[in-house]
């Protein structure tokens, strides 16, 4: 059984917990992760360079208030909306037909006090077979995780077995022994299969390829039958080309937010991806792999959202031909 975050012995025994699931990853994962939280010097506001004012919390807030908007923009933060998408597979058994995945994203649980109540009651007594989560479940990119695994217990809470998920670029690797052990199955490049009777569909999952770059879309579905139908889950989707090369079938992401400060028309100010425009969210389509960019359920940087409301989604599978 895996051992909570919050009874493991801190340093070097949970170190050693992590390596135990991940082997040589987990050293890679904490050694990055490590450097990137040495690198995050509190600083004046004011003082910030150039390039980060767009990313600015309070520059943001300021704005929105100026022009009268700040009000409206937080209240589309909590207005989760349901989207349903088919996603059809080439030799998917016909016992999964109408098989559905529900699909969240981007959470953030810890960003504010109001975000977790509204997910919940989002999703309460949605119906599903299988819950998927692409990752960044903590609203800063470092620092302490106990609010982030907090809001996810009382998430878990209401949604249903079986529960897989992957990490995202704000994500720590530490996240993964309480989140295993209230039943929230972290594929780290690795796969899992979904069977009904005698049929059976892969699911892989990879780690963030997006800041950590620690993806590997090849390990995933190494141990995967040829020709058994694969969904790859990944935090971003700037590994479409990678997914595709695989053979995977369909991917499921987030990251990107749709753009959450958008344009009229739903046009998206910056993505914080190097991908095409189009894959910035919903559904898509590269060669003869599907995609789905979710718009994430929850806010990053400032719990605000303008022409681009919040998401879940319910995929259903369906039988291509």
């Amino acid at each position: 059984m895996t051992t909570p975050l919050h009874d493991a012995p801190p340093g070097a025994a949970l170190e050693r917990v992590l390596v135990e699931r991940f082997g040589p990853h987990a050293h890679k994962r904490l050694a990055i992760e490590a450097d990137h939280h040495a690198r995050q010097r509190p600083r004046n506001p004011w003082l910030l360079r150039i390039e980060e004012w767009y990313r600015a919390p309070m520059l943001i807030r300021g704005c929105l208030r100026l022009v009268g908007m700040l009000k409206r923009a937080r209240r589309n933060a909590l207005d989760i909306r349901i989207v349903e998408n088919d996603l059809y597979i080439a030799g998917l058994d016909a016992a999964f037909d109408g098989f559905t995945l529900l699909h969240m994203s981007d959470l953030h649980v810890d960003i504010n006090d109001t975000f977790v109540p509204a997910l919940i009651e989002c999703v309460r007594g949605i119906d599903y077979d299988v819950c998927v989560l692409t990752g960044d479940y903590r609203a800063k990119t470092w620092g302490p995780i106990d609010a982030t695994l907090d809001g996810m217990q009382r998430i878990r809470a209401v949604l249903k077995d079986p529960i897989y998920a992957v990490l995202g670029n704000h994500d720590s690797i530490t996240l993964v022994p309480t989140l295993e052990s209230i039943g929230i199955r972290m594929l780290v490049n690795e796969a899992t299969t979904i069977t009904r009777g005698r049929a059976a569909f892969a699911l892989a999952g990879i780690d963030d390829g997006h800041f950590f770059q620690l993806d590997s879309v090849e390990n995933a579905v190494a141990g995967i039958p040829r020709g058994r139908p694969t969904i790859l889950l990944s935090h971003t989707p700037e590994v479409y080309r990678q997914a595709r090369q695989a053979g995977v079938d369909a991917m499921l992401c987030g990251h990107t937010h749709g753009g959450q400060i958008c344009l009229p028309g739903g046009h998206p100010v910056t993505l914080d991806a190097s991908i095409p425009r189009r894959f910035g969210r919903g559904a898509w389509r590269y060669r003869d792999m599907q995609g789905y960019t979710s718009r994430g359920a929850g806010t990053s940087i400032v719990d605000v959202r303008i022409n681009c409301l919040p998401e879940v989604t319910l995929h259903r599978l369906r039988r291509a031909g």
